[in-house]
């Protein structure tokens, strides 16, 4: 009788049955979490300006809220939410950076796309309900 542990299929297969949450999601939902948080602020002290724009990122950081806290219990439509929230917070960094030229942009936009592409695996939508 073999050892499960040496096949790397097999271990994926029992990890994927645990369902639990990897690092990495409580990770990127911390983090994302935080750029909301500060976006909705920012929109609230009139940095986004007074009209469209301010209720804009208003409604946009709260479907990414929501989506954060369903992406916490595993839920498919919050991985959904987030997963769009993170490819909308990158194209709109690097469109930014396109105009402004500002590297933080950049960085931030960088960062939005790592996590999209993490939260695109295989290993993290088996884990979902």
């Amino acid at each position: 009788m073999s050892d499960p542990t040496s096949n790397p299929h097999e271990i994926r297969r029992l990890e994927a049955r645990a369902k639990g949450m990897l690092p990495g999601v409580a990770g990127i939902c911390l983090f994302l979490l935080v750029v909301t948080m500060v976006n909705a602020f920012a929109a609230l002290q009139g940095r986004f300006g007074t009209g469209s724009g301010k209720y804009g990122v208003l409604a946009i950081c709260t479907l990414f809220a929501v989506g954060i806290f369903g992406l916490l219990r595993l839920y498919r439509w919050g991985w959904a939410l987030v997963l769009a929230g993170c490819l909308t917070l990158s194209l709109g960094n690097f469109f930014v950076f396109t105009r402004v030229h500002a590297l933080p942009f950049l960085v931030q936009a960088l960062f939005a796309l790592l996590f999209f592409l993490y939260l695109v695996r295989p290993e993290v939508r088996e884990r979902l309900r």
